[in-house]
């Protein structure tokens, strides 16, 4: 557990170094997370690094891209379902992720986006593409984490863009 909260925080304060967006992503108990690596088999620290790092970067990039001087935004991850499930049928050889419909991206997340140190919108809640299957993966390659970015990009222009235009 410890290891896991001293990633969280190498990650965050790495992000907010590199950065002039005032972002800070915390993964709370991430070795808890329902479903974030990307193999199937006991996940290690060092498979749930890499998911967490897609997800850190992400988020970096979308606040990189909307957060002006004065925005700060804090960003909990509560739990990590990434999109797909393993067949539990398959022995040996590759981990291969099964996409069906009942197996979307979901994640819960909580938030607050401040202004010069003025609240503007939190709140805590559960994101997901239910839809992740109907819009076809173009120029997706080997992206493995293709469906929970469209779906980051999708959260954060409804919930952060939209809050500061309104806030």
């Amino acid at each position: 557990m410890i290891r896991s909260w001293a990633l969280s925080m190498m990650l965050a304060t790495t992000a907010s170094m590199a950065s002039a967006a005032d972002l800070t992503v915390v993964f709370v108990n991430p070795e808890n997370f329902r479903d974030a690596a990307y193999s199937r088999s006991f996940p290690s620290d060092r498979d749930r690094a890499e998911v967490l790092r897609d997800v850190q970067q992400h988020l970096q990039r979308l606040a990189d891209r909307y957060l002006g001087p004065g925005d700060a935004l804090r960003i909990e991850v509560l739990d990590i379902d990434l999109a797909g499930d393993f067949n539990p049928l398959r022995r040996g050889g590759s981990d291969v992720r099964v996409l069906t419909d009942v197996t979307w991206p979901r994640m819960e997340l909580g938030y607050r986006l401040s202004h010069d140190g003025q609240l503007i919108a939190s709140g805590r809640e559960r994101i997901s593409d239910m839809n992740y299957l109907v819009i076809a993966r173009r120029n997706s390659g080997s992206d493995r984490f293709i469906y929970e970015r469209r779906m980051l990009d999708d959260w954060f222009e409804r919930r952060i863009v939209a809050a500061k235009e309104h806030g």
